[in-house]
């Protein structure tokens, strides 16, 4: 079997569960693991600081009731340092993760949800865009996580439905 062409991407356009990003990193554990938010790269010497697992029960404005798991990350952006002249690898991400699943119920199917910032400045929420597999790193590819009206966006989406439905009508298609 041959090896996929590099750079390989992988899109989740902001709806990335923790199992799915797990399986896109395993198999690149030498790789260097650099995470992209912001417009900016986060510094060599990263560091994991708190993996979380949340369960939500929620109720938005239109009275919708919600729930779901979520696995959210917290990562502060921290330059290199003779512990970490680099960026950390691949696998000792993944190690870090497997060490906190032995004492944290981790769900594979869980919302993932990374927050972010460098010290002394608030952090931000994000979500998995893009994994891109290069020649030597793993760039995780964050975006911003908007706050949304769910039941606007709902009908938003089922407008847009419609609307690229090719109606059957005579001279259609």
């Amino acid at each position: 079997m041959n090896a996929p062409a590099l750079p390989l991407t992988i899109r989740f356009q902001g709806d990335a569960s923790f199992g799915a990003v797990l399986d896109a990193l395993a198999p690149h554990g030498s790789r260097r693991l650099v995470i992209s938010y912001d417009g900016r790269l986060v510094q060599p010497g990263y560091h994991v600081t708190e993996v979380k697992a949340g369960s939500f029960v929620t109720l938005d404005c239109g009275g919708n009731p919600d729930a779901w798991q979520e696995t959210i990350l917290q990562v502060e952006d921290l330059p290199a340092s003779v512990e970490n002249p680099n960026h950390m690898e691949v696998g000792k991400f993944l190690a870090i993760l497997e060490k906190v699943a032995v004492r944290v119920s981790l769900q594979r199917e869980s919302r993932l949800t990374f927050e972010v910032g460098p010290p002394g400045r608030p952090m931000q929420v994000f979500d998995v865009e893009i994994i891109r597999i290069e020649a030597t790193q793993a760039v995780i590819e964050l975006g911003p996580r908007p706050a949304i009206c769910k039941p606007r966006h709902r009908a938003e989406q089922e407008t847009a439905k419609a609307s690229s439905a090719c109606p059957t009508v005579r001279g259609c298609c």
